[in-house]
């Protein structure tokens, strides 16, 4: 029998919940996957969002914001381990609560919400009937991330499949979830299947890494999966997870992501704001089975849906970057902008042949996720189907995730008074391998392609060197076959890259340029 912990025995009693006990139970992700496969067995049933009593559900975002978890209550921190967990209020816009069980090698008992576990500040101050039978709206991990003497937060779920995670010295920015269904489908609505259930493991002293089970539920699959967390100056988040299809669907992300760009050093709309630059991400990096890299800067130019689709028939890698590290590229510093992580996905399963799909929505702030990225395989599951997949999440600062030099460091554009016909691209390079002695030149390839390849000249390509080892590609688009104006060739996709002869020194720069 597990060493039970004396603040569980505490909050069960301050409680009055004598339900809330270990029972004898092998938790393994076996278990939760039967589970997923019973639940897409029958219709799916979706949850009451009025079942909470009327006080939680008519919490506004202030008073919401006035409940906070008591860290004398954390789970975990009366034995002093590695992990603590702290749990979150539902209510608000959190209407369907998720059921939380900790357990150990052979036990599990339920987390069943009590008032001791909140404080509740003086907004919140008349509350209500409790649920009867109440769960949270999430849960956060705590562990000595940045000191030995303070339990930072180091992974959030919350909201239906969504997570966070923070490596040393960042600062929440991107998200993270478990799938995404018929996301920017055209005439169909986007689906958020969720986490209903979650198995917190009870850590051991010495315990490196925390580990999580999750069950999983939407109206066009149910599934399990399994989290193992390794906080670093680099998070590692390693996620399995079996799906089983209800229904079939048009779109079925893998690995999704979400992120926010309103505008950077290479965007022609402007904003009445102080900062030179406000993102949680600036790029897309890619990496392909084939070892070409691409790299996609974000835009919030074009005033409409965007979609970009770079297809493969192995990915190595992806994911959405913040590789501009300067704070006075953003000079905020209440937002940290410098700090948000960028999210690298590493599988570590055959993903087989698809592509990776980025969707760009265009905004006027900064309270909105705008940017989706995703995996997006070459068949979409069947209704009856399993579905498996395992990737490593590197939640990192580093500037090049597939670790490999020659990356894109900035990109800038502009068009001269006096030339209107003429628009200047620049894109810049960090510092790529020295020439071999007598071989060739470095030179750039810039190219146009797809379907408005033709409608613009690539001119006056030059390669020029900067200080600090990083290089400077410029070039000119102007009007091409059957255009009178620049501004009538339509957005055109654009490529390039350094090379010494046949070698490839650098990433390819992938942009769709809106003359």
């Amino acid at each position: 029998m597990p060493r039970i912990s004396p603040l569980l025995v505490c909050t069960a009693l301050i409680a009055n919940l004598s339900g809330q006990t270990w029972e004898r139970e092998d938790v393994g992700f076996e278990n939760i996957q039967n589970r997923a496969r019973e639940l897409a067995a029958k219709p799916y049933e979706a949850p009451d969002k009025d079942a909470l009593p009327a006080w939680m559900r008519e919490l506004s975002y202030d008073q919401y914001r006035d409940i906070r978890f008591n860290p004398a209550q954390a789970l975990w921190a009366a034995d002093q381990l590695p992990f603590r967990a702290m749990l979150f209020h539902p209510g608000y816009l959190f209407r369907e609560p998720v059921t939380l069980n900790e357990f150990t090698q052979s036990h599990q008992q339920r987390i069943r919400f009590a008032e001791a576990f909140f404080d509740y500040g003086p907004l919140v101050s008349h509350r209500g009937e409790l649920p009867q039978d109440g769960g949270f709206s999430g849960f956060r991990l705590h562990t000595p991330l940045n000191r030995p003497d303070v339990y930072d937060e180091l992974v959030v779920f919350q909201g239906a499949s969504y997570w966070r995670a923070l490596g040393r010295g960042q600062k929440y920015g991107i998200s993270s979830r478990g799938i995404a269904v018929d996301t920017g489908v055209d005439g169909t609505n986007e689906e958020f299947p969720a986490f209903r259930e979650f198995w917190l493991r009870k850590p051991e002293k010495g315990d490196t890494q925390a580990r999580i089970y999750a069950l999983l539920d939407g109206p066009s699959f149910a599934g399990a999966y399994a989290f193992r967390v390794h906080p670093d100056d680099e998070t590692q988040v390693e996620v399995r997870a079996v799906l089983f299809c209800r229904k079939e669907v048009k779109r079925f992300g893998v690995a999704p992501m979400s992120s926010m760009f309103w505008f950077g050093e290479n965007s022609r709309r402007r904003f009445d704001d102080f900062r030179p630059e406000v993102h949680d991400s600036d790029g897309l990096a890619i990496r392909m089975g084939s070892g070409e890299r691409i790299w996609r800067p974000l835009s919030n130019d074009s005033g409409g849906l965007g979609f970009s689709v770079f297809p493969m028939e192995k990915c190595d890698g992806f994911g959405l970057l913040q590789r501009d590290r300067r704070f006075a590229a953003y000079e905020d510093g209440e937002a940290d902008y410098h700090l948000r992580p960028s999210l690298w996905i590493e599988p570590t399963s055959d993903w087989g042949a698809g592509h990776v799909l980025l969707m760009e929505i265009p905004t006027g702030n900064e309270l909105s996720d705008n940017i989706v990225a995703m995996w997006e395989p070459g068949k979409t599951p069947k209704p009856g189907e399993r579905v498996e997949f395992s990737y490593r999440q590197h939640w990192t600062e580093k500037a090049d995730a597939s670790e490999a030099g020659g990356i894109v460091t900035a990109t800038r554009t502009g068009v001269h008074d006096w030339q209107p016909e003429m628009r200047t691209m620049i894109v810049e390079f960090s510092e790529v391998a020295p020439a071999k002695e007598d071989g060739p030149a470095l030179a750039a390839e810039v190219r146009a392609v797809g379907e408005s390849a033709k409608r613009v000249k690539v001119e006056n390509v030059t390669v020029q060197p900067l200080p600090g080892g990083r290089w400077r590609v410029a070039f000119q688009l102007t009007p091409g076959e059957g255009v009178a104006k620049l501004a009538e060739a339509g957005p055109v996709e654009m490529r390039c890259c350094l090379k010494r002869g046949d070698d490839f020194l650098t990433e390819t720069w992938a942009y769709r340029v809106n003359p």
